[in-house]
């Protein structure tokens, strides 16, 4: 199983298709992976489940900060800013009404001799180009960003 290969249904040819696998293992312990060697396992809290690895909203939020990291990491480099350090927490906020996540606060610490209209930019540049990001804006998360800048 590839993780990207050919264009989907040939409808576009910068398309490329992405593939999940889920394997229910025992009570609610789930492996998850990707068709190459990476995978995960979630589950579901101990008092429902075994709380073995995290749920997979709980999956998605780490996602949404590690995709912000990546491309705040590659941005840095294309406008040739070193990051000496890079760290975002998100919270999450699930709501019974909605049953899934609402809204999200990120707190973003970049650590980079770069002035901060640079930062600035780069921050924009990352949230505008983070696929998970884009992803959540258009299930209609509101997402708040916090960021503190520090040379070191």
């Amino acid at each position: 199983m590839e993780n990207k290969s050919e264009p989907k249904n040939g409808d576009d040819e910068n398309s490329v298709k992405i593939n999940a696998r889920a394997q229910l293992i025992k009570g609610f312990q789930i492996v998850l992976d990707d068709g190459h060697s990476h995978s995960v396992i979630v589950d579901l809290p101990p008092d429902l489940g075994t709380g073995l690895g995290p749920t997979s909203l709980e999956i998605c939020v780490m996602s949404h900060a590690g995709c912000y990291v990546t491309i705040c990491a590659l941005t840095a480099k294309k406008m040739r800013i070193p990051l000496q350090g890079l760290t975002v927490e998100v919270e999450a906020v699930e709501t019974d009404e909605a049953g899934t996540i609402t809204e999200e606060t990120f707190d973003i610490e970049i650590k980079a001799d770069a002035p901060a209209d640079r930062i600035q930019r780069l921050h924009e540049l990352t949230v505008k180009n983070c696929p998970v990001d884009i992803l959540l804006k258009k299930a209609g998360v509101k997402i708040q960003y916090n960021v503190k800048t520090s040379k070191e």
